[in-house]
């Protein structure tokens, strides 16, 4: 015990009492203060200090510069069956007391006599778990204001390894890695870079945490629960507070905070203190509650381990056979209404939007839903495209020739063509990759689709420089290598070539050994080592495909951290009357530095993509991961995306660069469309409309896999 009496902490006074809590996978040591009962630092099994609460509370009142502790003067320690209990009698400081008969007494006087809150702090350890439980309940004992009210200010590192890290999260708003600051300027320009008191609208998960060296260590609450509420004032919730570093203290840490008050909108975030400050009244309630978690691993581990804790939100509504019907019957009702041109094909007039290609998915619908009253009417769309598109001589040709047999001579003939064509392929993309295994960064030559970085290197910096290389740029080589290398191994005497680019394809994969987060994903726009979502799923693809190959298990370890690297973009609570649950960030950064801000905006079309091309790959990520519901998850972003489906008469879009296509909208052309974005402070859609076969695809491999069940 002599090793631990003296506390690492050194900003704090110590007097000399202290106490511990531990289960076997947690130790807590309490230590006194000379005003009272608490600071604790919080060790792992092996004995790292993973980080110090710096108090059970701390409030800051307006008429008061200076910080009240909510401290106690003993504790009482109780055994349960569910953990061990340290519960504290708590009050805030009287600083006025502590200035009493000192040389400052002359020349200042507060107005608070007594404590300002009073009330029970208890924090749990759970019994063979790497939990810990805390909870304040305090009541005010004066009208007052209030410029914060701290819960639980876990300062990771501090004692220890301070500001060093390996990452930290904090789902929907910052994924920070090495020595990257959070809230900084890498993603973003001022003043979106700061996001360290965010609008809570935009967090995606009601959690956040940092890992150092195979340690991580976070926090959550209930976004749900109110933390102070009043007659019939506003409700105010939990404020989560995000410094990597600790740049609010200026401490050498990493701060994990919970607060009250809760900014109310865009205009008062990142606020510390409140201005104007939170109204309290004589006997208001507070009550914050979170709980502290440690694991091994990084912060995409953590967070995976959190999911499996709370596990996935329900999705609303009724999630059965006929609420996925009912989405495609929807979506065909608008193919053959106003998203079909008889002139132009199936589309939209947004950009000319229109194609005499049928999407794979009305005539998927065609065949199972013969008697829906859409049927007629797209058989008869789908045979105006056929003939436009010279698909009907096309087929028939076909089906002609499938009647001739074929000679020996001629299958081989077929074979070559088909085995030459995917080798040329898989060539043409070799030859891009360099000697490591890696693929660079062409913005100017393989990778230019739109001139947002060509545009933007000039008038701020480069999103991403040329010859460099992230976890996107080699996972969709893989991926299409892995495929060709498939395709090919199932003729006979083509193994060496499939196995010769399937090596390509792993040495792709592999050269990201040393990634954690995923990059790189939508570098068309956006900086290219930003947190990406698409990355994310790639990665995910590549690496199953790379363990169906191989049946090394190292790549479908590696299929898994990726998928579940989805998790911190993923919406899994909603505030209330702003439906948003399984709505996705497609990226933790800005457009171009200064334009589209996808921190505060989702985008529910590449998570769409992800899972609809792992369905036509075969997998199945609830069979790949059991430990997480992927149905579940599948099913509802699937239903988010049908939730952003398109009727004007809702007025919930404006257009952004097309102003122009608002008349369109208006009368009704675009209805059963889902837009690019949903702006989770205000609740409205914007940006470009994209076609609801996004949608019908996933619901189509949700059914299927419904139908294997």
């Amino acid at each position: 015990m002599a090793a631990i009496m003296t506390p690492r902490y050194r900003k704090a006074s110590y007097s000399g009492e202290f106490a511990v809590q531990e289960n076997g996978r947690i130790r807590l040591v309490w230590f006194k203060r000379l005003s009272g009962w608490g600071f604790c630092e919080i060790y792992t099994a092996e004995g790292k200090l993973m980080g110090v609460l710096d108090f059970l509370g701390e409030v800051l009142v307006r008429d008061q510069e200076i910080p009240m502790r909510i401290e106690a003067e003993e504790y009482t320690m109780v055994e349960s069956p569910k953990g061990i209990d340290m519960i504290f009698q708590v009050k805030s400081m009287v600083v006025q007391s502590l200035l009493d008969g000192t040389s400052f007494a002359p020349w200042m006087h507060y107005p608070f006599t007594g404590p300002v809150l009073e009330g029970e702090a208890v924090v749990t350890l759970l019994k063979n778990s790497s939990e810990i439980r805390y909870s304040l309940r305090l009541r005010a004992r004066e009208n007052m204001y209030l410029r914060y009210l701290r819960g639980p200010w876990l300062k990771v590192g501090c004692g220890s390894f301070g500001t060093e890290k390996t990452d930290a999260i904090f789902p929907g708003i910052d994924w920070v890695v090495g020595k990257e600051w959070s809230s900084g300027n890498d993603w973003f320009k001022y003043p979106w870079a700061e996001k360290f008191a965010p609008f809570v609208n935009k967090v995606s998960a009601p959690c956040m945490c940092v890992s150092h060296d195979g340690d991580a260590i976070g926090i959550s609450w209930d976004p749900d629960n109110w933390a102070s509420r009043w007659f019939n004032y506003r409700s105010h919730g939990i404020q989560p507070v995000f410094a990597v570093p600790n740049f609010i203290d200026r401490d050498d840490n990493s701060l994990l905070g919970l607060m009250v008050p809760q900014a109310e909108g865009l205009k008062d975030e990142n606020q510390i203190y409140a201005e104007p400050p939170m109204e309290v009244h004589l006997d208001q309630q507070f009550r914050i509650d979170a709980t502290i978690a440690l694991c091994k691993g990084n912060s995409a581990d953590w967070m995976a381990e959190y999911v499996k804790r709370s596990g996935l939100p329900e999705i609303p509504g009724i999630d059965d056979r006929a609420t996925y019907e009912n989405v495609l019957k929807k979506i065909a009702y608008h193919f053959n209404t106003n998203l079909f041109d008889n002139e132009k094909g199936f589309g939209y007039p947004q950009r000319n939007a229109y194609s005499f290609g049928v999407p794979g998915c009305v005539r998927r619908f065609v065949e199972a839903f013969p008697e829906d009253p859409s049927v007629p009417g797209l058989k008869e769309k789908i045979a105006i495209c056929d003939e436009r598109s010279g698909r009907t001589a096309a087929a028939a040709a076909a089906a002609k020739a499938a009647e001739v047999p074929k000679t020996p001579e001629a299958e081989m003939e077929e074979i070559l063509k088909k085995t030459s064509g995917l080798i040329i392929r898989a060539d043409g993309i070799i030859k891009d990759q360099r000697e490591d295994g890696t693929f660079r960064f062409e913005p100017d030559g393989r990778h230019y689709r739109k001139d947002d970085f060509t545009v933007a290197r000039v008038f701020a910096e480069p999103m991403g420089l040329a010859e460099d290389t992230a976890l996107d740029m080699n996972m969709l080589p893989a991926i299409s290598l892995l495929d060709i290398a498939a395709a090919l191994k199932k003729y006979e005497g083509y193994e060496e070539e499939a196995d010769r680019i399937a090596r390509a394809a792993l040495k792709a994969v592999d050269a990201c050994d040393g990634d954690i987060r995923p990059e790189g994903g939508d570098f068309w726009e956006t900086p290219l080592h930003a947190a990406n979502l698409f990355a994310a799923g790639h990665a995910a693809i590549a690496c199953e495909l790379a363990y169906r190959y191989t049946r090394e298990r190292k790549y479908r370890e590696k299929a898994i951290y990726w998928i579940r690297t989805l998790l911190p973009f993923t919406h899994l609570w909603e505030p209330e009357g702003k439906p948003m649950l399984y709505n996705t960030k497609p990226c933790l950064c800005s457009s171009d530095w200064y334009f589209a801000n996808w921190v505060r905006d989702h985008v529910q079309w590449e998570v769409l993509n992800v899972f609809a091309h792992s369905c036509s790959e075969g997998i199945n990520w609830a069979e790949t991961d059991r430990e997480i519901d992927w149905t579940r998850y599948h099913r509802g972003i699937t239903l988010a995306a049908a939730r952003w489906m398109v009727d004007h008469t809702k007025e919930k879009w404006m257009p952004h660069n097309i102003p122009d296509t608002y008349d369109d909208y208006a009368r009704g052309a675009f209805d059963g469309c889902f837009p690019d974005t949903h702006n989770a402070a205000s609740g409205n859609y914007g940006g470009m409309f994209i076609s609801p076969s996004a949608i019908a695809d996933n619901v189509f491999a949700i059914l299927d896999l419904m139908d294997r069940k």
